[in-house]
C-alpha cells in the first residue's frame, strides 16, 4: 500500500489532501467532521481584523449541465469573533494531534499587528501559520491581502515581521493577481519563508443579468470584482505552480509549495504534485460535494502509485518539472498529423467544419467507398500532406480516440528557434524569412 505521508516544513501529515482556507475550515465542527472522514489537513478560514460579510456571496458558471465549473466569492475572513476562533483551533489540535492545523492569518500592515496575532495563534498548538497574502477582494481595498502581495517589498518586510516571533513553521500564500508571481515569491524566501502555497482567487466579474443590468452576484442591486475559483482555474494554477517551483532561486531555498486551485479529483492532485507541489488545498470542490470527496482522492492516488510502483508520494513529486521548457526550445523538427479511424467516426463533421473555417483547410468530405462503406455519406479525410498537426480536429471530436495525432518523418532537422536565432539572427527580419526556411527546409508556421 502506498505511503500517503507527507512532512512540510515540519509540518506532518497523514496525507497531502488540506482543507484550503475558506467557509470549509470555519469552525471546529467543520475541520473535526473532516478530520474524520480522512482529510489530512486544514488551512483554518483566516483570522484577523473584524469584517462584516454581505448576503448573496457567490456567483457560479454552470456549463452545459455541469454545475459550478466557476465559482466567484465577494465573502470576506472570519467574521467571527477572533477568541472562539482560537478557543476552537485549540481544542481541534488536542482532539486531532496527528492531523496538521494551519491558522491564516490576516490583519493591518503594522508590525505590532502581525507579531501580536502570530503570538497569540500560537499559544493554540496549531502546527503552523499561512499569511494571506493573496485575498483580492474587499480586505485589499483595506490595504491588505493581495494590495500586500503585489508589492516583494511588502511580502517580504511583513514576512520577515512574522519570522522574528514565530516558532512554527509560515506558509506565504501568493496572489495571481500580478504580472509575474515569483517575483513576490522570491521576495517571500528573503523573509526566510518557512513555505509558499497558490493560488489565491482571481480578480473577476462573474456577469450581468440581462434584464436588470445588475451584475452577478448581486448585494443589493450593486456589485464588483470578486474570488474566482473552481474547476475553471485549474490550467492558470497549474501554470503559475511550475514558474514558482521551476524557478532556480525558489529551488536553491528547497521551500516546499502547497497547490491551490480548481483541484476536485485525485487526478488534479496527482497533477498539482508533478508540478511541485508537496501537499494539496481544495475548496470549491468541497463547497460542491462535501467532505467526503477526500475518501476518492485517497484511494485513486493510492492506486495510482501502486500501479506506478511508488512507495511515497517523494517518489513523484516534482516529476514533470524538467519537462517545462519555453517555446524557443521547442523541437522544430518534430511533425504530427491527424488520422481518423473510420470505424469511430460518427459522421458529425465536426472535425471538418472546424479545420476549413477555423484553421487549415486540410480535412476533405469524400463519398463512396471507404473501408469497404459504399454508402454515399461523406468521410472526413485527411490531407496529410497538407496537416500541419495543430491537434483543432482531435480537440473538437466528440469520440474518444477516433482522431489521433501521430508522429511522422518530416525530413526536417531537429532544431529548436533559440539554435536558429543564434545560428541567423536576422531571422527575427521577416522580410528575410522566405529565404533562410528555403534554405533550412523547414517550416516555420
Amino acid at each position: 500500500m502506498a505511503n500517503l505521508e507527507i512532512d512540510f516544513c515540519g509540518i506532518k501529515s497523514p496525507n497531502p489532501f488540506w482543507l484550503a482556507s475558506a467557509p470549509p475550515s470555519n469552525s471546529a465542527y467543520q475541520v473535526q467532521k473532516a478530520f474524520e472522514q480522512g482529510w489530512g489537513g486544514a488551512v483554518w478560514k483566516t483570522i484577523g481584523a473584524p469584517v462584516l460579510n454581505v448576503c448573496n456571496r457567490y456567483g457560479t458558471i454552470d456549463y452545459k449541465g455541469s454545475k459550478i465549473i466557476g465559482l466567484n466569492n465577494v465573502e470576506l475572513i472570519s467574521d467571527r469573533p477572533i477568541e472562539l476562533n482560537l478557543r476552537e483551533i485549540a481544542e481541534v489540535k488536542r482532539n486531532f494531534p496527528n492531523h496538521a492545523v494551519i491558522v491564516s492569518v490576516m490583519v493591518e500592515s503594522s508590525k505590532e499587528a502581525w507579531q501580536d496575532i502570530v503570538r497569540r495563534t500560537e499559544e493554540t498548538g496549531a502546527d503552523g501559520f499561512e499569511l494571506n497574502f493573496g485575498c483580492p477582494h474587499g480586505m485589499s481595498e483595506r490595504g491588505m491581502g493581495s494590495a500586500m502581495g503585489q508589492v516583494p517589498e511588502y511580502t517580504c518586510m511583513v514576512t520577515e515581521w512574522v519570522m522574528e516571533v514565530a516558532t512554527k513553521p509560515v506558509i506565504v500564500k501568493l496572489t495571481p493577481n500580478i504580472t509575474d508571481i515569483v517575483q513576490p515569491a522570491r521576495a517571500a524566501v528573503r523573509g526566510k519563508a518557512s513555505a509558499l502555497s497558490l493560488i489565491n482567487t482571481i480578480n473577476s466579474i462573474m456577469g450581468v443579468d440581462l434584464d436588470s443590468f445588475e451584475l452577478k452576484p448581486n448585494v443589493g442591486g450593486k456589485g464588483g470584482h470578486g474570488g474566482y475559483a473552481g474547476p475553471a482555474v485549474k490550467p492558470i494554477a497549474l501554470h503559475l505552480l511550475s514558474a514558482i517551483a521551476s524557478d532556480p532561486e525558489i529551488q536553491r531555498s528547497r521551500v516546499p509549495i502547497s497547490g491551490i486551485g480548481g483541484i476536485e479529483t485525485w487526478r488534479d492532485c496527482v497533477e498539482f504534485m508533478l508540478l511541485g507541489a508537496t501537499s494539496v488545498q481544495i475548496c470549491t470542490a468541497v463547497m460542491h460535494w462535501g467532505f467526503r470527496i477526500v475518501e476518492d482522492m485517497i484511494d485513486g492516488m493510492s492506486n495510482w502509485m501502486d500501479d506506478k510502483g511508488f512507495k511515497t508520494v517523494y517518489d513523484f513529486i516534482g516529476a514533470s518539472l524538467p519537462r517545462i521548457s519555453t517555446f524557443g526550445d521547442f523541437d522544430l523538427g518534430f511533425q504530427t498529423v491527424a488520422r481518423i479511424n473510420p470505424d469511430k467516426c460518427i459522421h458529425c463533421n465536426l472535425c471538418y467544419i472546424a479545420c476549413n473555417d477555423a484553421a487549415h483547410q486540410c480535412i476533405d468530405l469524400r463519398s463512396g467507398k471507404l473501408n469497404g462503406d459504399m454508402s454515399a455519406m461523406l468521410h472526413p479525410v485527411v490531407r496529410e500532406q497538407d496537416c500541419v498537426g495543430c491537434a483543432l480536429c482531435a480537440s473538437v471530436c466528440p469520440v474518444d480516440d477516433c482522431i489521433s495525432m501521430v508522429e511522422i518523418d518530416s525530413g526536417r532537422p531537429h532544431i529548436t528557434w533559440n539554435d536558429l536565432t543564434k545560428k541567423r539572427p536576422e531571422v527575427l527580419n521577416w522580410d528575410q524569412m522566405e529565404e533562410y526556411r528555403e534554405e533550412a527546409k523547414i517550416h516555420i508556421h
